[in-house]
C-alpha cells in the first residue's frame, strides 16, 4: 500500500513562504555554516533521494530508474521557524552558494502567525516604506531677497535648546530677585531615541555611548541620547558622562532603584529627565522586554527575577490625569535633582497631544514635550499595534506648534519630535522638515541602528525579531554568542561618521535660507509638497 503524506490545515509548503532560500548544489562545500549561524533555525541539513532513470540500449525493453542518495540544504516550512530574510547564511557561505529571496506574492503565512492562541510580536516598525516626510520639498532658495550662505566656508552653530527658556522679562526678574530659574541645556538638535539597556546587546550600548562621548569631548558637538526604560549601567551613573545622557522614567519603574541609590554617588546631574507616558509604535501599550533578553544582568539592574517577561502597564498606576502627572511626576524628579535637571513628558502622537501640550504651557516645571509618531521603532510589540495604531508625527507636531504660536509660548515650550525619521536613508531632510515645521528638536533610534551597526530589519518584514533575543547582527541581544559579534569600537566610529554627515547635509539645507546661528524652527514657509491634501493640513505651500 502507497502511503500518504498528512496534510493538515497549517501544513504549508517553500512556496508559501514569503522568503525562500535558494541553494546551489554544484557550489556548497557542506560545511553547515548557515544551518549553524540561522538565528531562527530556518534551514536545515538534509538527506536526499534523487531518482535517475537509465535508458535501455534496444527499444524494446523497458527502463530502469536508480536512485542516488545526497546531502544538502532544506528549508523549514513549519510557520514557527519560517525564513526572516537577515541573510546570514549567505554571509558565512565561503562559495556564496546560498541566499534568500523574496517572494511578495506569497501571503499564505500571514495567516499562521498566531499558533497557540498567541497573537504575533516582533520588533521593527510599521511595515510601510512610504514617508510622508520624503515628499517636503525646500523650496526658498535666498538668492537677491536674504544673504545666503556658504555651507562650505561660514561658520555655523547648529544647536537647541532642552528645557523651558523663559522670556527675557521673566528671566532678568528672576535674576534680579535671586528666584529660581529653569534649567536649560544647549543641545544638538538630532538626539538619539529611547533604547533601554536590555532591548540593546551590551555591546550596543557601550559603542552608542563611546561614540557620544566622542562627539562631545572631541568634535565639540553637545549630542544627547536617551535611555529609555530599564535603567542603565551603574558605572555611567556614577561617571561624568551622565551628562550626556537623558534619564527615561516609565510606567514599569525599571532600572530606577539603581538610580536612586546612585544619586549621592553621582558626579554630574543628567542631561534631562524624560517621562515615558507613551510610544509611537505601540501607542496604548507600555513596554515590554520578553523573558528571552532578561538574563542575569539585566535582572539585576531591573531588580526583578531572571528569565521572566517585563511588561509595563499602560499608564503610570500613580497618575489618571494631565493634571496629576503634571504635580506628581514632573515636580517630584525636577525635585530629586534639586530644580537643577530639565524634566519633560514624552507621549505618542495622538489626537489628544494638544490637550496635554495646553497642560504644560501653564506648568513652570515643564521643560518640553516629546511626540512620538506612528512610524517609530521598537524592541517589541504586537504587530497590530505597530502597523495599524498610531498618528503620522507631521500633522500632529504642526498642530502643537501652532497652538503653541497661539499662546504666544512658541519660543518658551520645546517641542521633540520622532518616528520614522530617516525610515529611507534621509535623515537630515527628515529632520529639517519636522524642525521647520516646528520642533525644536528630533529623535532616532531605529536608523542609528541601521547606520552605526548595521540592522537588517526593514519595513518589509525582514528579520524584525528584536523581540526574542536572536538578533543576528548581536544588536538587540543579550546573548554573548551572540553579540560579541558586535564591536563596541566600530559602532562608536560609524556613529562618528553618521553624526559628521548629518551635520554637512543639515547646514547645506539651512545655509540657503540665510541661517547660521539658528535653528529655523517653524520655518514652514520654506516647505512645499506635491500632495494637496497634505499642504492644506500642514499648511505649507503646494508645488506641482
Amino acid at each position: 500500500m502507497q502511503s500518504t503524506a498528512v496534510i493538515t490545515p497549517s501544513t504549508l509548503s517553500v512556496n508559501d513562504m514569503p522568503w525562500q532560500v535558494d541553494w546551489d548544489i554544484n557550489t556548497c562545500a557542506l560545511c553547515g555554516r548557515c544551518t549553524s549561524v540561522c538565528p531562527v533555525n530556518a534551514i536545515e541539513l538534509g538527506v536526499f533521494r534523487k531518482r535517475i532513470l537509465k535508458t535501455p540500449e534496444a527499444l524494446e525493453k523497458k527502463g530502469k530508474s536508480r536512485f542516488s542518495v545526497y546531502y544538502g540544504i532544506r528549508q523549514r516550512t513549519d510557520p514557527a521557524y519560517h525564513c526572516i530574510g537577515c541573510s546570514m547564511c549567505n554571509m558565512v557561505c565561503p562559495n556564496n552558494a546560498i541566499t534568500p529571496r523574496l517572494r511578495p506574492e506569497a501571503t499564505t503565512l500571514k495567516f499562521h502567525n498566531n499558533r497557540g492562541g498567541q497573537a504575533r510580536t516582533r520588533g521593527g516598525r510599521r511595515n510601510d516604506p512610504g514617508s510622508l516626510l520624503d515628499q517636503i520639498k525646500f523650496i526658498r532658495i535666498s538668492m537677491l531677497t536674504d544673504p545666503a550662505l556658504d555651507a562650505g566656508r561660514h561658520e555655523f552653530e547648529l544647536r537647541t535648546l532642552l528645557g523651558r527658556v523663559q522670556p527675557p522679562e521673566e528671566g532678568l526678574h528672576a535674576l534680579e530677585e535671586h528666584a529660581w530659574v529653569p534649567a536649560v541645556r544647549e543641545i544638538y538638535p538630532l538626539m538619539i531615541g529611547s533604547m533601554s539597556f536590555g532591548a540593546l546587546s551590551p555591546n550596543m550600548w557601550e559603542g552608542l555611548i563611546m561614540g557620544v562621548t566622542y562627539l562631545n569631548e572631541e568634535m565639540g558637538m553637545p549630542v544627547r541620547m536617551a535611555t529609555g526604560e530599564g535603567g542603565c549601567p551603574p558605572r555611567l551613573l556614577r561617571s561624568r558622562f551622565l551628562k550626556y545622557v537623558v534619564l527615561q522614567i516609565a510606567s514599569g519603574y525599571f532600572g530606577w532603584d539603581e538610580i536612586i541609590k546612585a544619586l549621592p554617588d553621582m558626579k554630574e546631574d543628567p542631561c534631562a529627565i524624560e517621562i515615558k507616558y507613551g510610544q509611537g509604535a505601540k501607542p496604548g501599550d507600555g513596554g515590554l522586554l520578553m523573558w528571552y533578553k532578561v538574563n542575569k544582568l539585566i535582572a539585576a539592574i531591573r531588580g526583578v527575577p531572571q528569565g521572566v517577561s517585563l511588561p509595563s502597564p499602560p499608564t503610570h498606576q500613580t497618575q489618571y490625569s494631565i493634571e496629576e502627572s503634571v504635580a506628581k511626576m514632573i515636580q517630584s524628579m525636577s525635585m530629586a535633582w534639586g530644580f537643577r535637571v530639565p524634566v519633560y513628558p514624552k507621549i505618542s502622537a495622538t489626537t489628544s497631544a494638544t490637550a496635554v501640550l495646553n497642560n504644560l504651557v501653564r506648568n513652570p516645571y515643564a521643560a518640553g514635550l516629546a511626540i512620538d509618531g506612528e512610524d517609530g521603532g521598537t524592541g517589541a510589540a504586537y504587530n497590530v499595534s505597530m502597523n495599524h495604531m498610531g498618528h503620522p508625527i507631521a500633522s500632529n507636531l504642526r498642530d502643537c506648534y501652532e497652538d503653541l504660536c497661539t499662546a504666544g509660548k512658541q519660543n518658551e515650550i520645546p517641542l521633540i519630535a520622532g518616528g520614522g525619521i530617516g525610515k529611507n536613508g534621509n535623515l537630515a531632510a527628515n529632520a529639517a522638515a519636522l524642525i521647520m515645521l516646528g520642533a525644536s528638536a528630533v529623535q532616532s533610534g531605529k536608523y542609528m541602528m541601521q547606520a552605526a551597526a548595521g540592522c537588517l530589519g526593514s519595513e518589509r518584514d525582514r528579520c524584525n525579531v528584536c523581540n526574542i533575543g536572536v538578533c543576528p547582527k548581536g544588536i538587540t541581544s543579550q546573548d554573548p554568542r551572540l553579540y560579541r559579534r558586535l564591536d563596541p569600537e566600530k559602532v562608536a566610529e560609524r556613529l562618528v561618521d553618521v553624526f559628521l554627515s548629518f551635520d554637512t547635509e543639515l547646514r547645506k539645507i539651512v545655509a540657503p535660507l540665510g541661517r547660521s546661528t539658528s535653528l529655523p524652527i517653524g520655518m514652514s514657509d520654506a516647505l512645499g509638497i506635491s500632495d494637496y491634501h497634505a499642504s492644506q493640513r500642514l499648511k505649507i505651500k503646494y508645488v506641482v
